[in-house]
């Protein structure tokens, strides 16, 4: 087994600045603007489209004028993002403001759209003028409704660049504007015309034709695709206001011995603050006066409460588990650990490289051929004495095939059909730009706290001495436990309650630090460190000591307990072992997936745990800060990283790892942070997972391999005007049922456990 520690701080850059990139539609826009801004001297930058940001790394000579200025000449908006708004102050929903727009401009657009498709495609439906009132309802779905796209494709075109955009503007444009020409100028506006339902492959001088339906439908599928991903994308905003919510909302102040409640904003190095039981420590400092446990799990993810006393250092956002305190200050604001976490989180999701779509990959050599395609059969039939009519009819039949109506549902569909299984068994997928790294993956890290563990401290023994029963001693122990606050002893009163009815606890009394004191049923019991029992003359039996090595040495908290003058045995606290966790590691191996266990706790913790289920890689004692460059350094030596955590400190792991799973039962934190979320907390769903992704990725893969297949089988028809409008409408109508019943077989998935 090999266990490491890390300790490599993170590089802090200077001239550092992000940036918030608005109009970006597509991936390839996010690779244009970082194309450009990396052009500039001195400038290094990574555009981020899921966050819509970019990290950019510039020298001195460059200011953050000239990177805006750059980015606004490529045809996109930049500005610096506000600074994260404090505790308890409404927070401005911008995401949601635009969401909304966007779900209009769909939902309007499928209440136009759909009479025109069934008009279209229902000869019988289609009375007298019928193709008027397509036209009344097809116009605002066009113009206003791809109103998004047209502009993409208007920006990329000033700056010499195609995208699906442009494909998708000036396939539903020239669709229209040719069904315009025919109902204005040619046979179609005729009362009483009708689409006769026809699979005859035959020339057509165009005049008779209107492809309103197509124009409209397009537009909707491209849209209904665009509001899915913007719904699933990642909101980084949201995780640093979790963050920020842990903190502390105010703080009792000592100023002239007098506690004074003010804002924690309020707060100043050296300022001396009172913690009392069970509230949260405001900000980083160090303990002045009494002594407590400090439950730090939250930050931390240890899960055994941190003793601490006067010189000792807290925290800011841990929570008081025990006595009063009184801490002095030593760094507030963007200084504590609580901000630089939060740093953390962001600047490992806006490192992260953008996961570059598929559809938008192929989309680069696509558009420009068939533009390039539609132009070229122009030229040929009006060259070769077809006639205007005939050479703009196969000209527009060239884009029309080429729109891509399969492909707005391609990817869509499958991660809709994909996510919806995934939630009825506990997992909850991201968004699409999460999918292509699972394939990939080899290595998983998992947090150990709340991930492999329970993350709850639960009584595991119980070791009586020679001559004691342990019902006797479970149950006074637990009685004079019961009435502590400690962690620990609430974990040891817990088990023993579960064993009977606690007696009555008289003369209790807690010495801070080591334990407690009170009679039961008549006997004078001491319950805590061996260090207490032996101040109060206690004999220690060597077996009891024995136990005492033995429960520390497999990573256990052991509290002692005696009564008449003699230590009567022993009940070891620890965090338990998930009953899945051994199961769900086997089940990671038989993927590929190389396990290694990373947590903050002691070394014997982490090998005990990792023993016992089936973990040979251990990673222990890593600072909160540090977990996401162990991740990194993973990653350097040439592995695909997994990462499995559920707390505030495994957050920034999981957004620098190439896959971040989070616990559902975890901390909002790592939630928003994550790819994948496991609703159940079960580690076993992480394999479930895995596998569903990757079955959503090669349908997604399969739906696009056929979207594009479809038009380019059709093209040639198309470019030789053999495109009856009916056939085209059918084909394409038919390329969408298959994507669809495709996406729709992930709903047989299985996961490999029954949850």
């Amino acid at each position: 087994m090999t266990t490491t520690s890390s300790s490599t701080p993170l590089p802090t850059a200077p001239n550092l600045i992000e940036l918030a990139i608005g109009g970006m539609t597509c991936a390839s826009c996010a690779a244009r603007i970082e194309k450009k801004l990396n052009r500039m001297e001195g400038v290094s930058a990574t555009v981020n489209y899921a966050t819509e940001k970019a990290t950019v790394r510039f020298a001195d000579e460059v200011t953050p004028d000239d990177l805006i200025a750059t980015v606004e000449k490529t045809g996109y908006t930049a500005k610096l993002p506000p600074p994260p708004t404090p505790a308890g102050t409404p927070a401005a929903e911008a995401p949601v403001d635009e969401l909304r727009g966007l779900r209009n401009r769909l939902w309007t657009s499928v209440a136009l759209t759909v009479p025109v498709i069934l008009l279209a495609m229902v000869p019988a439906w289609q009375f007298d003028y019928w193709q008027w009132l397509s036209l009344t309802l097809a116009a605002p779905v066009v113009v206003w409704g791809g109103l998004p796209f047209h502009r993409a494709a208007l920006i990329n075109l000033r700056h010499g660049a195609a995208t699906m955009d442009t494909l998708v503007s000036v396939g539903t444009l020239a669709a229209f504007g040719w069904s315009l020409w025919a109902l204005f100028l040619g046979d179609a506006g005729t009362p009483g015309m009708t689409h006769p339902f026809s699979f005859a492959i035959t020339r057509s001088d165009g005049a008779g034709n209107i492809y309103l339906e197509a124009a409209a439908g397009v537009t909707l599928f491209i849209l209904a695709g665009r509001y899915f991903e913007a719904r699933s994308k990642r909101n980084a905003g949201a995780a640093l206001r979790a963050l920020l919510e842990l903190g502390a909302r105010d703080v009792a102040v000592l100023r002239g011995g007098v506690e004074t409640r003010v804002p924690v904003e309020q707060l100043a190095v050296g300022d001396r603050f009172v913690v009392r039981p069970g509230e949260k420590i405001a900000t980083d400092g160090v303990v002045d006066e009494g002594t407590s446990a400090v439950d730090a799990s939250m930050l931390t993810g240890e899960s055994v409460p941190v003793e601490v006393g006067p010189g000792d250092a807290v925290v800011g956002a841990t929570v008081n588990a025990g006595g009063r305190l009184v801490v002095t200050a030593t760094r507030i604001g963007g200084d504590t650990q609580l901000a630089q976490m939060a740093r953390l989180v962001e600047q490992a999701q806006s490192g992260k490289a953008a996961a570059q779509r598929l559809a938008d990959r192929i989309s680069g050599v696509f558009v420009p051929i068939v533009i390039a395609l539609a132009v070229g059969t122009l030229g040929w039939w009006l060259g070769t004495g077809g006639g205007p009519t005939a050479a703009f009819t196969a000209a527009v039949a060239v884009l029309i095939i080429a729109c891509p109506c399969a492909l707005g549902l391609a990817t869509p569909t499958a991660l809709l059909v994909g996510t919806g299984r995934g939630a009825q068994l506990g997992i909850l997928i991201k968004g699409p730009e999460v999918l292509e790294n699972t394939r990939r993956v080899d290595t998983v890290v998992l947090d150990k706290t709340g991930t492999v563990t329970t993350g709850r401290m639960t009584l595991a023994e119980v070791a009586p001495a020679e001559g004691v029963e342990a019902a006797e001693l479970l149950r006074l122990t637990g009685a004079l436990e019961a009435a502590s606050e400690h962690p620990v002893a609430r974990a040891v009163a817990a088990g023993a309650a579960e064993a009977g009815a606690l007696p009555p606890v008289t003369e209790f009394a807690n010495v801070e630090g080591l334990g407690v004191t009170g009679v039961v049923e008549g006997r004078a019991v001491v319950v805590g460190r061996l260090r207490l029992l032996r101040e109060r003359g206690f004999d220690v039996p060597p077996e009891v000591e024995r136990a005492v090595t033995d429960a520390e040495a497999a990573g256990r908290t052991a509290v002692l307990a005696g009564w008449d003058g003699r230590a009567r045995g022993l009940l070891a606290v620890a965090d338990a072992v998930k009953p899945t966790s051994r199961a769900a590691v086997a089940r990671l191996r038989e993927l590929g997936l190389h396990p290694v266990l990373l947590t903050g706790d002691n070394a014997t913790v982490a090998r005990a745990v990792a023993e016992e289920v089936g973990i040979d890689e251990v990673i222990a004692e890593v600072l909160p800060a540090e977990k996401v460059d162990v991740v990194a350094r993973l990653q350097r030596e040439g592995r695909v990283v997994a990462m499995v955590g559920d707390g505030v400190n495994d957050a920034a792991a999981l957004a620098q790892a190439d896959l971040g799973l989070a616990m559902g039962t975890g901390t909002d934190v790592a939630i928003e942070a994550s790819d994948l979320t496991l609703v159940r907390g079960d580690l076993t769903a992480a394999a479930d997972a895995v596998r569903l992704a990757r079955r959503t990725l090669n349908t997604i893969r399969g739906n696009l391999v056929w979207a594009f297949g479809y038009n380019v089988a059709a093209l040639p028809l198309a470019a030789a005007g053999l495109l009856n409008p009916m056939i085209a409408g059918g084909t394409m109508a038919l390329s969408s049922v298959f994507v669809v019943a495709n996406s729709l077989r992930l709903r047989r998935f299985r996961p490999l456990t029954t949850p």
